[in-house]
Parts: structure tokens; C-alpha cells; sequence
């Protein structure tokens, strides 16, 4: 790997991704320097990906994942992911991951998930939902125009920019309020630079940006953007139907089909550049008002 500025910026993802192992099945991982008061939720679903896959064969692929956000995470404190080996059967292998940290000198959970990696075979059944017609991502606007165009309204996008590339369809902070039947919001993403070749860190960092922008559906009726309304993960799930290069173009599709009593579900489509789908995403929000 050369030592080019998206490589540093690849590398800086990899370092998240790179757990230490501390004892049998409990790996650590480190947060990067950030002025969040709250872990980013993508970086816990990420880490615990990468602390199933440590202890699953390379030959079985994660096809599956689903997860809670129990606590908001703290920067300042160390991340521990014990993983439970529930099942290694003859196609399918299940771990389940809880992700712990200190709280006034006990140890409390903040995240959980429970993965499935599948050794794969040959199809019976093959489908899957085509791609929409968007623009390419390199006609479109790039983090760096909307911050300029912004200012310090968007100024948080700045950290996350450094590491994943989005390009946008509309601009996020003055998006108009969608009507059905039209209600999905389109976002292209690659992280920056190189990563290897490990499958496991590559669905990682799809999940890893999968979070990113999908509780934004929840309010695309509302129109407006995040400065406008505050909002927090509270589940979040990925089925991957083909293998993925998070460090290629990537399309994000999301939408919204239900939202009350302060919760939004939103799903996403995730397809390669060149239409194949590779992933769908579920995940429910909350979402509250500024002047709450």
C-alpha cells in the first residue's frame, strides 16, 4: 500500500476495524480522537462484525446480521466485544457479540448483535431488485461542496469525509419533503482509499457506513435535514446477498415505509457500480425534535 493520502485515509478505517484480541473470544477496540460526545453506532456494528469473523472459518462468508444499540457508547472508554460461539453447524455458523464498556466501575452493555456466516451453494432460486436510474457518483456533489455551501451548519460532515467518500443526489441539509409514491433519497459512498482483500473487513465497512445516512429517510416526508431534528439508532440489520468491496462506488438507496410515537423504520438497497445488488439494510430510529 502506497503512502498516498487515501491510503492514510483507508488506513485510518483499518485501524478502527483492527481489533486486539486480549483473551480467548474478547477482542478490544479503540475509538478514534472525536468531538462527539456518543460513539458513532456504524463503528460498534463494524468492530463487532470483526470480532464474529475472528473466530469463524475464512471459507464462511457473513450473510446476515442484526443488532440493538443499548446505551450510547463513550469515546473515552474502552470497547470489549465478547463473542459467543452458538453454533458451528456443516453450512451455517452463528456468533453472537456483546459489546461492554466501564460505567462508574461496572461493566455495562451497550450493543449487541447476533451474525450468521454461511459456507455458500449453488442457487435454487435468483433474483434480485435492479438498480435505479442516478446519476454517476463523479457528477455529482462531494462532501467537501456541501460543507462549503453550508458552513458550520455541516461542519460535523468534515470527520467522517476524511475516511468515506459520499456523493450526493440532493443536497442533505435542504432535501424538499418527498410524496409517496416518490419517497426514496439516493447517496453514492466508497471508503477512501485501499482496503485489503479480508471479506469480513470489507462487510464491516459497509456496515460501518450503512448507518451513516438511513435514519435520514425517517423525515425525507418533512423535508429539511439532521440540523433540524436530532435522532439516535436503536436496532440495525444488514443482509449481505453478494460478496462487497466497500472501497468501490456503492449505491445507497433508503426509504422510509412507517414512522410514529417518535420511531422511524427506514430500509436501504446498497448496489455496486455496476447494478448488482449486494445488500439490504433495516434499521428502526428515533427521532425528536429540536425544541423538545
Amino acid at each position: 500500500m502506497s503512502d498516498g493520502p487515501e491510503d492514510t485515509q483507508a488506513a485510518s478505517l483499518l485501524s478502527v476495524l483492527d481489533l486486539a484480541e486480549r483473551e480467548e473470544d474478547v477482542f478490544v477496540g479503540k475509538t478514534p480522537s472525536t468531538e462527539r460526545q456518543r460513539i458513532f453506532g456504524g463503528q460498534v456494528a463494524g468492530q463487532a462484525i470483526v470480532a464474529a469473523g475472528r473466530t469463524v472459518p475464512a471459507d464462511r462468508g457473513v450473510h446476515s446480521l442484526h443488532s440493538y444499540f443499548l446505551r450510547p457508547g463513550d469515546p473515552t472508554e474502552e470497547i470489549r466485544y465478547s463473542v459467543d460461539r452458538i453454533r458451528d453447524g456443516r453450512s451455517f455458523t452463528t456468533r453472537r457479540v456483546i459489546a461492554c464498556q466501564r460505567r462508574k466501575g461496572e461493566d455495562v452493555a451497550i450493543f449487541a448483535l447476533t451474525a450468521d456466516f454461511h459456507a455458500g451453494e449453488a442457487a435454487v432460486a435468483e433474483h434480485s431488485l435492479p438498480m435505479p436510474g442516478v446519476p454517476r457518483p463523479e457528477e455529482l456533489p462531494g462532501t467537501g461542496e456541501i460543507v462549503a455551501r453550508h458552513g458550520e451548519r455541516a461542519a460535523w460532515m468534515e470527520a467522517m469525509g476524511t475516511v468515506v467518500e459520499q456523493r450526493f443526489t440532493q443536497d442533505p441539509f435542504a432535501a424538499p419533503p418527498k410524496s409517496p409514491p416518490h419517497t426514496q433519497s439516493h447517496t453514492w459512498f466508497r471508503v477512501a482509499g485501499d482496503l485489503d482483500d479480508d471479506p469480513v473487513v470489507h462487510a464491516a465497512a459497509l456496515t460501518f457506513v450503512s448507518d451513516l445516512t438511513l435514519l435520514s429517510a425517517g423525515f425525507a416526508r418533512l423535508g429539511g435535514g439532521w440540523p433540524d431534528f436530532i435522532g439516535a439508532s436503536l436496532d440495525h440489520a444488514v443482509w449481505f446477498h453478494r460478496p462487497v468491496r466497500a472501497d468501490d462506488w456503492l449505491l445507497y438507496e433508503t426509504d422510509s415505509p412507517a414512522a410514529s410515537s417518535g420511531r422511524a423504520l427506514c430500509f436501504g438497497q446498497i448496489w455496486s457500480a455496476d447494478g448488482t445488488h449486494v445488500a439490504t439494510v433495516a434499521q428502526e430510529g428515533l427521532i425528536r425534535s429540536l425544541d423538545r
